[in-house]
């Protein structure tokens, strides 16, 4: 039975939601996944505060929503292939997440989300921020969406490559969406790089505009679950002297069409 206590609370004009009343660490109904499921389409991200979560009950909450997505290029390097530790230490000159993206994309089939928990969290710092997608294909003009419209393009990561249409449809809900990122895709088909990159430079640059931005400030316990189809997201390297540790797994999607 769906908890009376379960509130779904918008956090700004361009996405994300709190969600409270909800101990994701339990066995969820199905009337409480739904709940979740309805504002991830809604708002894109959804967080959950205070949460105490090992790494099985992760990957149950995980599999309400679909099967565990395997990084294809992470497979080998993590004792649990479902499971990927992301680690900031004082000084890192690089790190994880550091510039616009929507994650793993150069796959056929990208993740539907990711849920990422926060272990180790500075006491400021290391915030993320999320980018809505659907704002920012729908305030393009009507001359762009036509133009767009069939387009596919090319995303790649070292040797792995899919192509992609730049509009893609959330197949629950029937939204379109922008579906570029600058982290990976490289050109449109049919057209080189060269020519490519102006455009794509317009559209990396229109969705992240600030009125399609929000942020999340972390704190341990934390749970931040994304649309991958439906936002960007970046991860902000101030976290100075401090270490941070979060958990991630991901959520098997579906061809992007």
């Amino acid at each position: 039975m769906l908890s009376a206590r379960i509130a779904v609370r918008p956090l700004s004009g361009a996405g994300g939601a709190e969600i409270s009343g909800v101990d994701v660490a339990r066995t969820l109904d199905a009337a409480t996944v739904s709940v979740i499921r309805a504002a991830l389409n809604e708002h894109c991200v959804v967080f959950f505060r205070d949460q105490d979560l090992d790494v099985e009950r992760h990957k149950a909450f995980a599999r309400c929503f679909g099967e565990i997505f395997v990084h294809p290029l992470l497979r080998e390097a993590n004792a649990d292939p479902e499971v990927v530790m992301v680690r900031r230490e004082p000084g890192d000159v690089s790190y994880f997440g550091e510039a616009w993206h929507a994650d793993t994309t150069m796959c056929d089939e990208p993740p539907l989300g990711t849920i990422l928990y926060g272990i180790e969290v500075p006491p400021y710092g290391g915030d993320t921020l999320f980018a809505n997608q659907y704002l920012a294909y729908e305030t393009l003009s009507d001359g762009m969406k036509k133009m767009l419209s069939g387009l596919g393009a090319v995303h790649s990561h070292g040797e792995t490559r899919s192509i992609h249409p730049v509009v893609r449809t959330n197949p629950e809900t029937g939204r379109k969406m922008l579906f570029v990122n600058e982290f990976h895709a490289k050109e449109f088909v049919g057209m080189t790089e060269a020519e490519s990159r102006p455009l794509l430079k317009f559209l990396f640059e229109h969705g992240n505009r600030p009125e399609f931005t929000f942020r999340f400030r972390w704190r341990k316990g934390s749970i931040a679950f994304w649309d991958n189809r439906s936002t960007k997201h970046i991860a902000l390297g101030d976290t100075g002297p401090f270490h941070r540790l979060m958990r991630r797994i991901q959520i098997r999607g579906d061809r992007p069409a």
